[in-house]
């Protein structure tokens, strides 16, 4: 966060040239900030910010958050994600006292993101963009800030334990249906190939996201 106070302003040469001090964020005010997804989160120790003798305050603190994220899951394990952080302060309206702006371009954002995201897990940060609007909230206007974050899910693990055995235990139930089997054996072939359904339907039903109100098609067929 960064923010002017025009009362707190000096000038360095009559302070030894100092241009710069630390103090604690409760030495004085601070915009409230808050995160409307939030479900949980840590807080940093970091309760410090920098005062510039311009007036110009600066603090950040670092924040690990849960938040919640509507899922569209139609087309998993193809899909991609859109979750949103919505930063916003209710207490100040922002037409007398505090309008909020991001300092850096979504380019730039994004780039930073991407050197602290887990490129070998699930998922793949593709795409972040940034809306800043006004919300109007009992007479009064607030300020918003909208991070829209898009996330594409790494199918490789899914096609490999699920697709590739699925697609062979169709293969060999039409193999063994249109086989010139007997039909003792064609049974027993059945009965081996619904077993295998079964476990696959299982490890399905552990795999797929259950936040969602619409269910994939690879769980419907």
């Amino acid at each position: 966060q960064e923010w002017k106070n025009t009362l707190a302003t000096w000038d360095p040469q009559d302070f030894c040239n100092i241009s710069r001090i630390i103090l604690p964020t409760n030495t004085y005010w601070s915009p409230p900030i808050f995160i409307l997804e939030r479900v949980n989160g840590q807080n940093s120790n970091l309760d410090y910010m920098v005062v510039m003798h311009n007036g110009s305050f600066n603090s950040t603190q670092p924040l690990q958050v849960t938040l919640t994220c509507s899922l569209m899951i139609f087309k998993f394990p193809f899909d991609t994600q859109m979750c949103n952080l919505t930063v916003a302060s209710f207490l100040y309206p922002a037409v007398t006292d505090l309008i909020m702006k991001t300092r850096r371009s979504p380019a730039e954002m994004m780039k930073d993101s991407q050197s602290y995201f887990l490129t070998d897990g699930e998922w793949k940060f593709t795409n972040l963009s940034i809306i800043e609007y006004m919300e109007q909230l009992d007479k009064e206007q607030f300020s918003m800030v909208t991070y829209v974050i898009s996330m594409e899910r790494r199918p490789t693990l899914y096609i490999l334990n699920l697709i590739l055995p699925t697609c062979a235990l169709y293969l060999l139930d039409l193999a063994v249906l249109f086989g010139p089997s007997s039909l003792e054996e064609k049974i027993s072939f059945q009965i081996a190939i619904i077993l295998g359904s079964s476990m696959l339907a299982v490890i399905l039903n552990n795999i797929l996201p259950t936040s969602s109100n619409k269910p994939p098609v690879i769980g419907t067929h």
